[in-house]
């Protein structure tokens, strides 16, 4: 045999087998714990690309939905569309590909281009339909369209299709109990504040709706919380029973504050929210509220975050608290570490929720894994 022919196919198959063993060990390289703020690997070790995003889990399964984001100028703009993983420890994340694909025709609401934040999914029982909520501005106009987006799909990875997208509950005033304030009432004729003034302003088209989450209760009603009155306020409003539209009824929460990044949580009868201020890119305090009921009166309570640079949430901001199905009290505050410079850079800040009583508390941890919570 040809000497030098023996040792090509030789090394051909050396170096076959050594890319085999490497190929091998990746797969093998399971994620045992959560690492704030580093890079986290999916299936095929690409850092995950979910950002803004919420969790639905389903039949053992978790799904995570987030904003897909690309190297380059893009920015904040949705050039691809809404990114899904799935786990079965929370730790490591199989790859699903695009749930939802934006559009390549530039009059569609959502056109290659647009703003498209914050994807939320839920399933509903009655339809047996996956629906997605976000947060849309139109192409080319900034984040002046202030709108909710839906889309539906019949299998939870998707592919989902586009339904509509608007502002919620034109023509509507808010519902008030009768524990509401009177100062917290709204009087278009008279506005008492620059804020109401906001809210009269868009009575006739629709709320804006920015920054926001998707809460379904113990009773199959869902929620739909977003910023309003130029991040001002705010709202809860119910969504009908096919989850694809709202009801009309919606209160106001915590008027005259900017708050973004809603994320909202049940435990013990009690309803929790985490949210933040309005600094743009840049980190700020949580902060959080709790009620007795979905329809309020919503407590303000201050900063859940202790320790260093709790002042900036470790430098994320809320984007989901996730329930960890199978324990008791176990709940996961999810935040995004923003990078507008460089934003598929962007990173996820995982922390374990704790509770004294009825407040909740969140700390710093390098490092943790599940064991943290009780059975």
């Amino acid at each position: 045999m040809n000497t030098t022919l023996y040792i090509k196919q030789k090394t051909k198959s050396l170096l076959l087998i050594a890319i085999l063993l490497c190929l091998g060990s990746h797969s093998k390289a399971q994620q045992k714990q959560f690492t704030p703020g580093k890079i986290w690997p999916d299936d095929k070790g690409v850092h995950i690309n979910a950002h803004g995003g919420g969790i639905l889990y389903k039949k053992g399964k978790y799904y995570w939905f987030g904003e897909h984001k690309i190297a380059g100028d893009a920015g904040n703009r949705a050039m691809v569309g809404v990114h899904c993983y799935s786990s079965t420890d929370l730790y490591n994340w199989k790859d699903e590909g695009i749930a939802l694909n934006v559009s390549d025709d530039p009059e569609n609401d959502i056109a290659k281009g647009c703003i498209l934040e914050r994807p939320k999914v839920v399933y509903n029982k009655l339809t047996k339909k996956y629906v997605m909520w976000f947060h849309l501005e139109l192409l080319g106009k900034g984040y002046a369209a202030a709108r909710a987006g839906v889309a539906t799909s019949d299998k939870v990875t998707g592919p989902y299709t586009f339904i509509k997208s608007y502002r919620p509950n034109p023509g509507q005033m808010p519902f008030y109990t009768p524990l509401t304030p009177e100062n917290e009432k709204v009087n278009c004729a008279a506005p008492a504040s620059e804020t109401d003034g906001f809210f009269c302003r868009d009575l006739p088209g629709g709320q804006m709706a920015r920054d926001m989450t998707v809460f379904v209760d113990d009773d199959g009603e869902a929620y739909h919380v977003f910023s309003s009155e130029e991040n001002y306020t705010l709202d809860l409003a119910q969504l009908t029973p096919d989850y694809t539209g709202h009801t009309g009824k919606f209160i106001r929460i915590y008027i005259g504050h900017q708050t973004e990044a809603p994320a909202l949580f049940k435990r013990n009868g009690i309803y929790y929210m985490i949210g933040s201020g309005c600094t743009g890119w840049a980190p700020n305090a949580a902060r959080w509220f709790s009620a007795k009921s979905i329809w309020g009166p919503w407590i303000f309570h201050g900063n859940p975050c202790k320790g260093p640079d709790s002042n900036i949430t470790y430098g994320g901001q809320s984007t989901h608290v996730l329930p960890v199905a199978g324990k008791k009290d176990a709940f996961i505050f999810m935040a995004d570490k923003w990078t507008p410079k460089d934003a598929i850079d962007g990173r996820y800040l995982w922390l374990p929720i704790t509770f004294k009583g009825d407040d909740i508390e969140i700390n710093w941890l390098d490092s943790w894994d599940l064991g943290v919570f009780k059975r």
